[in-house]
């Protein structure tokens, strides 16, 4: 097997069996015998997702991610996407075009080269969107910072602390929101395309099974045209007295010749590979759902604090205003902290299961030219 597929020795990626049980939506994309509409009916959620953001494989991930981001925020540096990409991605796109390489262009290749594809652009997704929570967290510090010196009370600000908190409100109203709407295209234009790849793999996948179903049918039909010529021939001799031969000559060439198995083998190769590209599709897919109802809830959430902060400023240094605009920030902040973890936390839960799924696809792309099959 090529280098490639032991990114790291130390990695948990390098070995799948190295974590406990994967995650739910892992253990689809892992067994290409079952089916992911049917759920075991002991499934639970919330305990399934507790132990994915404990698995080896998760805290590899994001201690790779949290050291570099959060450094370079700090640093007040641009981090590099695609440098962050290559670090975080694996297998990368160098091993994957490497493994493709050695492959015929046909529509399989083209789906699958597409699927890797996709997969690389929404990680990339998920690294902007991971900057964007440590944006959220620069640009709230400093109302952080205020929580942190005004009483608990709001109704014991004074005009000194009535100032600092409205020159506190006078620079988060100029910041725009790091969460982009969700009514733009970069999440709708990403699942859009997960799904009609989806759709093209199922279809692919019908068609290959087809293929299987009718050469098991073909197969069975040539040994019983075998067993029907031998006995033909056998009998012959008697038919020949009694001028039956043309009939037997009309029957044979309805046998259908013995076809190949490495045919048939090399379509049950691409339904394994088929497989693991459609479930790793659906499981993505699923997890940019959940990522992107969080962001939609965070731009939601930073909207409706920057109404707050503007209505405040319209006010002015007015100490009953500026109390209940901090009266409300109060409220909003312990909710907003709370969704950029949940956000950084399924970010980095991607990461883990991109890089798992990206992984079992290829392996199945060089198994048959381990075992000498292609």
């Amino acid at each position: 097997m090529p280098h490639c597929l032991s990114f790291n020795p130390a990695s948990p990626e390098a070995s799948l069996g190295d974590d406990p049980p994967p995650n739910p939506s892992l253990e689809g994309v892992a067994s290409t015998s079952r089916n992911v509409s049917n759920p075991s009916p002991t499934f639970n959620l919330s305990r399934e997702l507790a132990h994915a953001f404990q698995t080896p494989s998760y805290h590899d991930i994001r201690s790779r991610v949290h050291v570099v981001v959060p450094a370079q925020h700090h640093l007040h540096i641009q981090p590099d996407i695609e440098l962050l990409l290559s670090q975080v991605l694996q297998p990368n796109k160098e091993c994957v075009q490497d493994a493709l390489s050695h492959a015929k262009p046909t529509t399989l290749t083209h789906l699958i080269s597409t699927y890797f594809q996709h997969s690389e652009n929404a990680t990339r997704l998920c690294l902007n969107l991971y900057q964007s929570v440590h944006t959220a967290r620069h640009l709230y510090t400093p109302l952080f910072d205020l929580f942190h010196i005004l009483p608990g009370d709001s109704h014991a600000i004074d005009h000194s602390l009535c100032n600092l908190a409205f020159d506190v409100f006078l620079q988060l109203d100029t910041f725009d929101n790091p969460f982009s709407s969700p009514e733009s295209h970069g999440f709708r234009d990403t699942q859009l395309c997960f799904s009609q790849l989806k759709h093209k793999l199922d279809r692919r996948l019908r068609k290959s099974r087809s293929r299987v179903r009718l050469l098991h049918h073909a197969t069975a039909g040539s040994a019983l045209c075998l067993v029907a010529a031998v006995v033909g021939v056998a009998a012959s001799a008697a038919l020949i007295a009694t001028h039956l031969l043309p009939t037997l000559v009309i029957a044979g060439p309805l046998c259908s010749p013995y076809l190949p198995h490495s045919f048939k083998k090399k379509e049950l190769t691409n339904i394994s590979q088929l497989n693991a590209a459609a479930k790793g599709t659906f499981v993505l897919n699923k997890d940019l759902d959940t990522i992107d109802r969080l962001v939609s809830r965070l731009h939601t959430g930073i909207e409706y604090d920057k109404l707050f902060i503007r209505l405040g400023l319209e006010r002015g240094r007015d100490v009953y205003s500026v109390q209940e605009i901090v009266k409300q920030l109060r409220k909003s902040h312990l909710n907003l902290n709370h969704q950029l973890k949940d956000l950084e936390d399924h970010i980095c839960l991607w990461f883990t299961n991109v890089n798992k799924a990206r992984s079992l696809l290829l392996q199945e792309i060089h198994l048959p030219r381990i075992h000498g099959n292609l």
